[in-house]
């Protein structure tokens, strides 16, 4: 809290007079005594010695003046000079103070706006009160210590508030709180004039924008930005650069600035971007600030250079799109006429757009412009077009070829081009040759099959031409190597398969003949037969033939049992382990078994058993099921046979 302005009852003060007493001039006392009655606007109130409630001793609300006089004691009021707030939220404006000889004095708060006071709100001796009437009825309230609490400040609010302290004929002190109230403005919003635009070089000034910030308090200001750099707040309208302000105040209390930006943009400002900022006070001395959204300006000015440019990256080919465009430093651009080798052809605009160009294409190509506020500008473009490309590509023989088994091919390749070119032969992808000739010597049946010609141009990418010659190779067929058939035993059916190739295409026969099929696979030409694996056909096997005008070929296949493997053989032991588990298990338990019966009838016999006993003893648990008992007899026939004999019980 800042310190305390201190006034005293020490010195003498009149409505257009005050006079200091030293302790004011020292260190920010004051003091007020009246003596007299107070005049209320022509009203007289009673002596501030009465006792009773203010309303009684101030009828009016408004300040009077008051005639001076020597007071006995003193009065002492503290307040804080300046208590700031943000708009909408309370302001506490504290009012402590000392009187000497009085324990009852009463404390009033008053606004003072347009030279008149007007109370607010009062206490005397334990009772708090706010006036009816006033711009702070129903926000304002007096608390226990005589502070004064205001609730939802307005901009309105800011006003000097002074507490004054009455202590009867012991005189009057009061001191003024300064309630200053903030709010900060909205974003200014920029805008562009809606005319036409701005021509460079003009005499007279143009409107550039006009920067509008609402609602802000207390007054805030605008300042303008070219190039992120502050324009210089000019108000004259004779200068070049000038600045039009204007505030509006708000019914509620809140300001509303705008500014208008008037210049003479010149050439160098056609890429100028132009903004606003408000600068604005908060509590504490702080100073904010918001920036706008920014504007370029539509700047006219004339030609002075024109540029023709091919938009193409890469060198041109034909069948490419090509591209070229012209363009001059001015604003508006102006009319653009295009020449090929000195014939005028039609653009677009500043653009000149070839599609799938041809190598009769390439030329001299020229563009020219005219702005009509510089007809002496010397406004014209010149490309030289270049064309690459290669021929098809020429083969000697054509398209195809055929040669016999064992004999030498030679196949040419020729091609021309813009430029350095290349040529390969490959097949696949595997290069046979870097030069225009491939030459096979004694051609096989696995030099057969598709050759490519391949022309490039390396300085172009993408420029390239190809062209692709079949070989066929004639001659007896020949089969590969058989693939022997198996069978799991005589009987089963057999599938074997004849490959061979030749040309023309060979023909097949199968000895013994089954179930027959043909197909194509590249050069090669395979034949399969079903057939089943008799006795004949285990013993002498199968014969695979082939044919054609150049002679013929044949291959025997075998057809045998298919061996055991290694997890059959495994199996065929698990299974034979896995048995002779069982019988030795069957063995142990029947000797087990015998073991068991010549011990018991050793036991009986030497008559350690009980029921080994001469006389007949029979043996029944509980109740008889089933009419049947067990009986241990000891007749010599039975030992002899060693028995335990069962048999039906008669009935008791």
């Amino acid at each position: 809290m800042d310190e305390g302005l201190l006034l005293t009852s020490s010195g003498l003060e009149t409505a257009d007079n005050r006079e200091m007493s030293p302790l004011h001039k020292a260190g920010g006392v004051n003091s007020q005594c009246a003596a007299q009655p107070v005049r209320h606007h022509n009203s007289v109130a009673l002596p501030h010695s009465r006792v009773g409630p203010p309303a009684a001793i101030f009828p009016f609300v408004t300040a009077s003046v008051r005639d001076p006089d020597v007071c006995s004691g003193a009065v002492t009021v503290k307040v804080t000079p300046t208590v700031e707030v943000i708009k909408g939220e309370s302001a506490s404006l504290p009012c402590t103070h000392t009187v000497s000889g009085s324990n009852n004095p009463v404390v009033e708060w008053f606004i003072e706006a347009q030279g008149t006071r007007t109370r607010v709100a009062f206490s005397q001796g334990n009772k708090e009160m706010s006036d009816e009437g006033t711009r702070l009825s129903g926000r304002v309230a007096m608390g226990k210590d005589f502070s004064l609490v205001i609730s939802s400040v307005q901009a309105a609010d800011e006003l000097p508030f002074i507490c004054q302290v009455t202590a009867g004929p012991l005189g009057v002190g009061e001191a003024t709180t300064m309630l200053k109230v903030f709010f900060a403005p909205e974003k200014p919003e920029l805008t562009r004039p809606s005319s036409q635009a701005i021509s460079a070089g003009e005499t007279t000034s143009s409107e550039i924008g006009t920067c509008v910030t609402m609602n802000g308090h207390p007054q805030p200001r605008i300042i303008w930005f070219k190039d992120d750099q502050p324009l210089p707040e000019i108000k004259d309208r004779k200068e070049k650069t000038y600045m039009i302000p204007s505030v509006v105040k708000e019914a509620s209390g809140l300001f509303t600035i705008k500014s208008t930006l008037y210049m003479q943009p010149t050439k160098e400002d056609k890429d100028s971007v132009f903004g606003c900022t408000v600068e604005y006070s908060m509590p504490g001395e702080q100073i904010k600030k918001r920036k706008s959204d920014t504007i370029t300006i539509n700047l006219n000015y004339p030609s002075e250079t024109a540029t023709f440019t091919l938009l193409n990256t890469e060198p041109i080919k034909e069948g490419d799109m090509v591209t070229m465009k012209c363009v001059t430093d001015g604003n508006p651009q102006p009319e653009f006429d295009f020449t090929k080798d000195g014939t005028a052809i039609s653009g677009q605009g500043g653009i000149l757009t070839l599609k799938s160009v041809k190598r009769s294409d390439a030329g001299v190509y020229k563009c020219q412009a005219t702005d009509y506020d510089n007809l002496d500008a010397d406004l014209n473009g010149e490309i030289t077009l270049a064309v690459n490309y290669i021929d098809p590509m020429n083969l000697t023989p054509a398209t195809s070829m055929m040669a016999k088994l064992g004999d030498m091919v030679e196949i040419q390749c020729k091609t021309k081009a813009s430029s350095a070119h290349t040529v390969q032969w490959k097949k696949g992808s595997e290069v046979l040759s870097q030069s225009g000739t491939l030459s096979l010597k004694e051609v096989s049946y696995d030099n057969a099959g598709e050759y490519m010609c391949v022309g490039a141009v390396p300085s172009v990418p993408g420029l390239t031409a190809q062209a692709g010659v079949n070989l066929t190779i004639a001659g007896k067929p020949m089969i590969e190597t058989p693939v022997n058939g198996e069978v799991v035993k005589e009987g089963d059916m057999v599938t074997l398969k004849c490959s061979a190739r030749g040309h023309p295409a060979p023909q097949f026969t199968w000895k013994p003949s089954g179930k027959e099929s043909v197909s194509v696979e590249g050069t090669k030409v395979v034949s399969s037969v079903t057939l089943g694996a008799t006795a004949d056909v285990m013993k002498d096997g199968v014969t695979c033939e082939v044919s054609n005008e150049h002679g013929k070929d044949s291959q025997a296949f075998k057809v045998s049992i298919k061996a055991a493997t290694t997890s059959d053989a495994n199996r065929a032991d698990t299974q034979q382990g896995g048995s002779s588990g069982v019988v030795i298990a069957v063995v142990v338990c029947v000797l087990l078994l015998l073991l068991l019966v010549a011990l018991l009838y050793f036991l009986n016999k030497k008559g350690k058993l009980p029921c080994s006993k001469k006389d007949k003893k029979e043996v029944v648990s509980g109740e008889v099921n089933n009419d049947i008992v067990v009986e241990m007899k000891t007749e010599k026939a039975n030992e002899e046979a060693g028995l335990l004999n069962k048999r039906p019980a008669t009935e008791q």
